[in-house]
């Protein structure tokens, strides 16, 4: 057993056979100050441990692990439901789809199936957020909603995604743009080349071809485009298609 002195810090080796089971005090050889064996140890209270803030105390398997974002879903009321799609219709393009890609010996690359509609992640601030996430998921995507930039990293690096619009404001105080522009950087090509990237920003100009090339995203839009978001993402986006038809064919994967 070792007791600390609470003067000096001395630790004394005590035989633990003959210590007794009441509290008992020492005399410390080297400041001849009794140590109570009761009393906690000035050395250990003012150190890490005390504290508890030390790697080795803050054990971050017990944490909670960060939830990615959390998918969008439209609410069907009133005039904004949708009509419900048979079963029957439902397999009817799922096997038109199917015969589709089994069909083209041209060399082309394999169609987008219906029942694997795009993904996308909205990273936007609360005060546009709902109209970004709305728009495209009326227009067929599937849509997720970052709140803050845990859950956008995390689903970004749990999904394969197709489309990622990032808001210049989003999550200030943790730098939320900066690292999900940074999950993007750090894809490799083959991954980048799958993924569209679109910058909303207050200042720069809706399709600024330079003005994406210089903050390496594929597509910029003015916020106060936000309305025409899904026409602009889709008509940039064949035009993505067309660049990369032959890349993709040869590799042998759908268009975005």
């Amino acid at each position: 057993m070792i007791i600390v002195c609470q003067d000096c810090t001395s630790r004394l080796q005590v035989d633990e056979t003959k210590v007794p089971s009441r509290p008992f005090s020492v005399r410390c050889p080297k400041c001849n100050s009794n140590i109570n064996s009761g009393s906690p140890s000035t050395a250990v209270a003012q150190s890490a441990l005390a504290l508890g803030e030390s790697p080795a105390t803050d054990n971050p398997r017990f944490e909670q692990p960060p939830l990615p974002a959390p998918l969008f879903e439209l609410e069907a009321t009133g005039k904004e439901n949708k009509a419900v799609v048979p079963a029957t219709e439902k397999l009817a393009e799922l096997l038109s789809s199917l015969l589709s890609q089994q069909a083209m010996t041209d060399g082309s690359s394999p169609i987008r199936p219906s029942w694997n509609p795009r993904k996308a992640l909205v990273c936007t601030p609360e005060d546009n957020r709902e109209q970004v996430a709305r728009g495209l998921a009326e227009n067929g995507f599937q849509v997720f909603v970052a709140e803050d930039t845990s859950q956008a990293v995390e689903r970004m690096r749990g999904n394969q995604l197709d489309v990622v619009v990032l808001d210049s404001r989003f999550d200030p105080v943790e730098q939320g743009s900066v690292f999900v522009t940074r999950e993007v950087s750090i894809l490799r090509p083959a991954q980048r080349r799958r993924l569209f990237f679109v910058l909303l920003s207050p200042t720069l100009r809706t399709m600024d071809a330079h003005a994406a090339f210089l903050n390496n995203v594929n597509a910029t839009v003015n916020l106060n485009d936000l309305e025409e978001l899904p026409q602009l993402l889709e008509h940039r986006v064949r035009e993505y298609n067309e660049l990369y038809k032959d890349f993709n064919s040869i590799l042998g994967v759908p268009a975005l």
